[in-house]
C-alpha cells in the first residue's frame, strides 16, 4: 500500500484535488484516501463516497448483453442489423465487433469534445436519444472495415445499449439493476440518467480546461446523456471491488461466456495491453495479468481491475480529468497493488516497470 499511496500522491501532484484506492485480497481490505472530495467545503476524500465511473460502465453493459447471449436471445457473431433492422450502414458489423471495438463506427465524442470545457457545457444538461448519438457517429467516415482492427469508440456501446433495450423491452437502468446491482448487493451503484445528481455521500469532479492555468470546472452535476450505456454508471470503490471480483469468479456469467469475455487481442504494440468483450487486460511488470476497465468522465478517472481468479481486486479514483498525466499516475496503483515492492536493486535502477512507462489509455478525447 506504500506504492498505492505514492501513486495517489502522484495523481494529486498532477492536478487531482483528491484520490483514493481500495484493495481486496486474501489478507482482507486495505484502503487509502488523500486530498479532498469537495474543494469548496474542504471535505476530505472518503472511501465510502460515490462517483461517476465513466467507461467502467462498459463492463456492466457487456455483462448484461452477454447474459442475453447466454439466454439465446442474441448471437455474438450475428449482424447487429438482424436485431435492429437497418440501423447500421454495414450488415457485416456484428455484436462481437461492438464489444471488442472492431466495428469501425466513428467515435462521436471526438467532435463533441474537440474543445473540452465548451464541449462539456454544451451537453452538461442535454438529454440525447441513443439514435441522436448514433447519427452523430454515422455522419463521420468509418475508421476501419468491420473486424479488421481495434479502434476504441463510445459509439459501440451506445449500440450495445440499443440492443439491450430492444431485446429486453426495458431501459438499461432496469437491466443493470435486475442482473447486476440487486444480485450483488451493490448499494452504492446506480444509473440515474438523465438525472444530474449523485445521491448521498459523493465525490465532486473537477475538469481541467484546455488552457494552462485556467481554473478547474466543477463537473459533478451532469446528465452524462452523451455517454449513457457507454459511461453513465455511478458507483463506489467497495462496489467496484465486489463487481469485478464477482465477474471474475463466475457469479455473473457462465464459464463459457466468461472465457469469451476474457479472450483478448492487443490494443497497441507493447504486448501489455489487450481488450476482450467490454473488458481490458493489462499485463503488469511482475507477470500478473489483471482484468477490468478504465474510466474517464468529466471530473473523474477510475481504474477497476481484478486478477483472473478474483482473489485480488483494486478500485482507484482521482477526481479530475483532461489531465492525462494524472490518469497515468493513478494507473500506478495497479503495479503497486498487484506487484508489490520491487527489490532494492531494481528500484534504484533506471529501468522502470514496462507498464508504468506507458501513458494512460484514453476513454474519451482529452487535450492536456
Amino acid at each position: 500500500m506504500e506504492g498505492v499511496t505514492a501513486a495517489l500522491n502522484a495523481a494529486m501532484a498532477q492536478g487531482a484535488p483528491g484520490a483514493m484506492a481500495r484493495f481486496t485480497g486474501p489478507e482482507g481490505v486495505q484502503a487509502r484516501t488523500l486530498g479532498v472530495r469537495d474543494r469548496e467545503s474542504g471535505a476530505a476524500m472518503d472511501i465510502r463516497a460515490r462517483f461517476r465511473i465513466g467507461s467502467v460502465s462498459k463492463t456492466f453493459s457487456s455483462v448484461v448483453l452477454l447474459q442475453l447471449v447466454q439466454e439465446g436471445k442474441l448471437e455474438l457473431d450475428a449482424p447487429v442489423n438482424r436485431y435492429l433492422p437497418g440501423l447500421l450502414p454495414d450488415d457485416r458489423i456484428t455484436v462481437r465487433h461492438l464489444l471488442t471495438h472492431r466495428s469501425g463506427l466513428a467515435d462521436y465524442t471526438n467532435a463533441m469534445f474537440e474543445h473540452t470545457v465548451p464541449g462539456f457545457e454544451a451537453v452538461r444538461n442535454r438529454v440525447f436519444s441513443y439514435q441522436e448519438l448514433l447519427d452523430l457517429s454515422l455522419s463521420e467516415p468509418r475508421t476501419t472495415e468491420p473486424g479488421v482492427s481495434y479502434k476504441y469508440s463510445n459509439t459501440n456501446f451506445v449500440v450495445v445499449g440499443m440492443l439491450i433495450e430492444k431485446t429486453t423491452g426495458k431501459p438499461v437502468a432496469k437491466e443493470y439493476q435486475r442482473r447486476i446491482i440487486t444480485p450483488l448487493g451493490l448499494r452504492n451503484t446506480s444509473y440515474v440518467h438523465p438525472d444530474v445528481h449523485i445521491a448521498g455521500l459523493h465525490v465532486h469532479g473537477y475538469l481541467h480546461p484546455d488552457e494552462e492555468g485556467a481554473p478547474l470546472v466543477d463537473s459533478t452535476e451532469q446528465t452524462v446523456s452523451w455517454a449513457q450505456s457507454a459511461g453513465a454508471v455511478i458507483s463506489s470503490p467497495a462496489d467496484l471491488n465486489t463487481f469485478m471480483t464477482a465477474l471474475m469468479r463466475g457469479r455473473l456469467l457462465s464459464p463459457q461466456m466468461l472465457e469469451a469475455m476474457t479472450t483478448v487481442t492487443p490494443t497497441d504494440a507493447t504486448n501489455t495491453r489487450f481488450y476482450g468483450l467490454g473488458l481490458r487486460r493489462y499485463d503488469l511488470s511482475c507477470g500478473t495479468q489483471v482484468y477490468g476497465h478504465t474510466g474517464t468522465v468529466q471530473g473523474y478517472y477510475t481504474y477497476a481491475f481484478a486478477t483472473r481468479d478474483g482473489r485480488r481486486s483494486l478500485a482507484a479514483m482521482a477526481n479530475t480529468s483532461n489531465k492525462g498525466s494524472a490518469n497515468t499516475a493513478l494507473g500506478g496503483t495497479l503495479e503497486a497493488a498487484f506487484c508489490g515492492k520491487k527489490p532494492a536493486a531494481k528500484s534504484s535502477s533506471s529501468v522502470q516497470p514496462r507498464s508504468s512507462m506507458l501513458p494512460a489509455e484514453s476513454d474519451m478525447p482529452e487535450h492536456r
